[in-house]
């Protein structure tokens, strides 16, 4: 059952880059340090991944090369999404999707369509995807928020629509959205700090980006909350949240590219328009690895 597979812990996968092409050695090393910390799945070419700057020749070879990396020890979600629906539908009736268990789709962005026109765009992505569906609704990035009535009548218009990662920052909506779903449909957190209220809530889990350079810590508290260890999962979060205040405190993945940097995961280095963490937050992310026992 997919919605199994996709419970507890997704990392939204950063993309290491090398003198601007992907660094495959260091994305190695990402799929099983992350794996060997916890995670429950693997999200591919999200946005974390930089996935706007990667050219559909090096997305099909980078989902490639992590579904080898990986090989069957966790699901693989991959990111297919757009603001042009034809293209899309176009695209996921040609792209290799058969090692993935889902979709991650994101709603329209830049068009800023209505209600109406995100709901036909995701049934469109729905019929036209050849594995279940996760909807992503994240406003601070698409400039529009799906509402909680929108993602419910999707919920309830097809099954291929399984789940929804939700970043509206909004616990009220989410909340709607838990009380409204049908029993099928999984609702996962698209913020790290507010997965463990989420989970205390009745949601499902999250699609993590700080679960590239912590994942032990952070799968801990959040498998923790899972299994109703509330408390020590608040008190957890409460500790993380430092460190993961500052992998977005200059835009995602530039905070996480960072520290994995300093771990000696991976290079620090994106793709313009994002530039490197600055000199001041390099510190304070250096200072937070050892204050809070990172590595």
């Amino acid at each position: 059952m997919i919605q199994n597979k996709i419970k507890g812990v997704g990392v939204a996968l950063i993309t290491p880059f090398k003198d601007y092409e992907v660094d495959y050695e260091a994305l190695g090393r990402m799929v099983d340090y992350v794996i060997e910390g916890g995670v429950d799945y693997i999200v591919a070419l999200g946005s974390t991944a930089e996935t706007a700057t990667m050219s559909l020749e090096e997305r099909d070879k980078v989902l490639r090369f992590i579904v080898k990396q990986t090989a069957g020890r966790v699901a693989i979600v991959a990111g297919m999404g757009g603001n042009d629906t034809h293209a899309l539908v176009e695209q996921l009736r040609t792209f290799d999707l058969s090692d993935t268990v889902a979709i991650l789709s994101v709603v329209p962005y830049y068009n800023k369509p209505s209600q109406e026109g995100i709901y036909r765009h995701f049934m469109a992505v729905a019929e036209a995807s050849p594995v279940p569906v996760i909807i992503y609704n994240v406003p601070g990035r698409t400039g529009l928020n799906m509402t909680a009535e929108t993602t419910l009548r999707l919920a309830h218009a097809t099954d291929k629509i399984v789940a929804v990662k939700e970043a509206c920052g909004n616990v009220e909506q989410m909340q709607k959205i838990l009380d409204g779903r049908p029993e099928r449909f999984l609702v996962l957190s698209g913020d790290d700090g507010l997965t463990v209220e989420l989970v205390k809530r009745g949601g499902d889990g999250v699609i993590s980006v700080a679960a590239n350079t912590f994942p032990e810590k952070f799968c801990r508290c959040v498998h923790d909350a899972m299994e109703g260890k509330i408390e020590e999962a608040e008190a957890a979060m409460q500790q993380m949240e430092e460190p993961i205040n500052l992998l977005f405190k200059e835009g995602n993945p530039v905070g996480a590219k960072s520290m994995a940097s300093l771990m000696g995961l991976t290079r620090a280095e994106v793709r313009l328009p994002l530039v490197e963490a600055t000199e001041s937050l390099t510190e304070e992310i250096k200072t937070a690895i050892e204050k809070y026992e990172l590595r």
